[in-house]
């Protein structure tokens, strides 16, 4: 998840060079030749992070991950005519108040609060409930040409939820996200779960990671440059200075961004 703001901060096809990838199986997928034509960004693929504001798609870098509601096909299809992978980003581990799809998750599956104005852990034991559900934002993720996911809230055993979650539960919500991913075409990233990185390294395709230097967990994500998949990086709080480095030396995809995560971004 992005990890929680402090208060204050509340009242807030193109040609895969192009994109930094390669196309080659993913070795915890069962589905063939469809691994095979499945992007997987590279380690070092450079990449813009906008969630909130208008979008700009001015910024010269081969990835776009922008959120999954909030835009259609044509800014999709625009960013690929402008030779860019797109990742969709949606919240996968926690509810949202103001999605449209809010009423659809009974009362039973809510959790606490997670750190974000509007937002609840989810249980993702019940899997018969969220299944279904999860299945049909990735629907639109395909619907609108996205190229890839980034499922938001993958760690929920690690966080105060309000359900008795385990790691055992933790990895097979997950690899369900993943499958359900993978099962429409789309690459998926493992969103920070750094704990569990060498059990899932198989089953996803790329890496989301906030704050990884300003915790010391950034060799954490080894093994995913080792399998040749790119981890997407953000800092918040430290100078590029501190952390770009280090990034350079583990082919992290490194940039600085403000919390809120508008089109402002320093890149390494």
């Amino acid at each position: 998840m992005r990890r929680p703001v402090p208060s204050t901060a509340l009242l807030l096809l193109p040609l895969l060079l192009l994109a930094g990838c390669t196309s080659a199986p993913g070795g915890g997928d069962d589905d063939g030749g469809a691994a095979a034509d499945r992007w997987r960004p590279t380690p070092g693929t450079a990449w813009q992070w906008q969630l909130s504001g208008r979008l700009d798609t001015s910024v010269d870098v081969p990835v776009y991950d922008i959120d999954g509601f909030d835009h259609g096909e044509a800014t999709v299809a625009r960013l690929h005519e402008d030779g860019r992978k797109v990742i969709c980003y949606v919240s996968t581990g926690a509810w949202e108040d103001f999605r449209p799809d809010a009423d659809e998750f009974p009362a039973a599956v809510l959790g606490k609060g997670n750190g974000w104005e509007g937002e609840r852990w989810l249980d993702i034991r019940a899997t018969d409930v969220l299944e279904p559900l999860m299945a049909e934002r990735l629907d639109m993720c395909r619907e609108k040409g996205f190229d890839a996911v980034e499922p938001d809230n993958m760690d929920g055993y690690k966080n105060e939820t309000g359900f008795p979650l385990t790691g055992e539960d933790q990895l097979r919500y997950n690899r369900l996200i993943a499958k359900l991913a993978h099962d429409r075409g789309m690459s998926v990233g493992l969103k920070n779960d750094l704990d569990q990185i060498p059990e899932l390294v198989d089953d996803f395709d790329f890496a989301v990671n906030e704050q990884c230097a300003q915790y010391g967990e950034c060799a954490e994500n080894q093994p995913f440059i080792d399998a040749d998949k790119a981890v997407f990086h953000v800092e918040y709080e430290l100078p590029t200075e501190r952390f770009c480095g280090d990034s350079r030396a583990l082919r992290l995809s490194s940039m600085l961004k403000k919390y809120e995560l508008d089109a402002w971004r320093e890149a390494c």
